[in-house]
């Protein structure tokens, strides 16, 4: 058991509670999506998580800070630093369109670390989390869950390489590095999202790259796979997650600082 015992098990309740909403609302024929100002879509089901999510940390935490996807920051009233990062539904195209890979991700952050992460996915009947000095798990629920870890593979050639889209890459002047990436690795799939990082903390594939993303959709990864054993940086090899936009370079460790390399700068335009 770690300090965060207590957290963790709230975690777990907070996800209980998302997915008995979000799996009610899966391809649902009444289901609402509209589209935020930045064109990315919403569901009615993003929303009401959310609303959950701070209804029960208002009565269970009510010191702490927040900070959702939907309806943004809320400061923390006491000292201490503590804030709870969440996206209610991670990868909202995929549920709109009835594709069962998305989740509830969960961080506790102390200043701008995240000491606890939790990565629910009912329509794929899984759950990840890890919080810090415990190690990493993965299971229907915290009682049953079972310790993860990251492969052992030490050569780019034999490594599984996944990927976030190739447009994204483009957009960050990256893309032919991804693409020699692709060809010089053994295997290469964009399984986007979260979906990449938990492969990633449980040995099933090597690397996860993705060029932009914001607090609450790393938050929660970055705990997990670091407990797992991988390293988790963003582009220029710093710390992740940043305060604003950050990239994400995932690994086993192993292969970390040649992915690091190869990403390289972007490309002059």
């Amino acid at each position: 058991m770690t300090r965060y015992a207590d957290d963790l098990a709230l975690a777990h309740r907070l996800a209980d509670a998302a997915d008995a909403i979000s799996t009610a609302r899966f391809r649902a024929l009444d289901l609402r999506v509209d589209s935020k100002p930045d064109l990315t879509p919403v569901s009615d089901a993003d929303t009401a998580v959310e609303r959950e999510i701070r209804s029960l940390l208002a009565d269970h935490r009510p010191g702490d800070g927040l900070l959702g996807e939907e309806y943004g920051e809320q400061p923390a009233a006491g000292p201490d630093g503590r804030r709870w990062v969440v996206d209610p539904i991670d990868g909202t195209k995929n549920f709109v369109r009835g594709v069962p890979v998305w989740a509830t991700l969960i961080a506790l952050l102390e200043g701008d670390r995240p000491v606890l992460g939790l990565v629910s996915a009912p329509a794929l009947g899984r759950r990840w989390w890890a919080a810090l000095g415990g190690g990493a798990y993965a299971g229907p629920d915290l009682a049953s869950g079972a310790p993860i870890g990251v492969s052992g593979v030490t050569d780019l050639a034999d490594a599984s390489f996944c990927y976030s889209s190739l447009t994204g890459w483009e957009e960050a002047g990256r893309l032919d590095a991804v693409l020699q990436l692709m060809r010089d690795v053994w295997r290469s799939r964009a399984y986007g999202d979260f979906y990449g990082y938990m492969l990633l903390a449980e040995g099933a594939l090597d690397v996860m790259v993705e060029p932009e993303l914001s607090l609450w959709d790393v938050a929660a990864l970055v705990p997990i796979v670091t407990e797992a054993g991988g390293t988790f940086t963003d582009l220029s090899g710093g710390p992740a997650p940043a305060a604003g936009e950050n990239s994400a370079v995932a690994t086993n460790g192993p292969l970390h600082d040649e992915i690091l390399a190869r990403l390289g700068r972007p490309a002059e335009r």
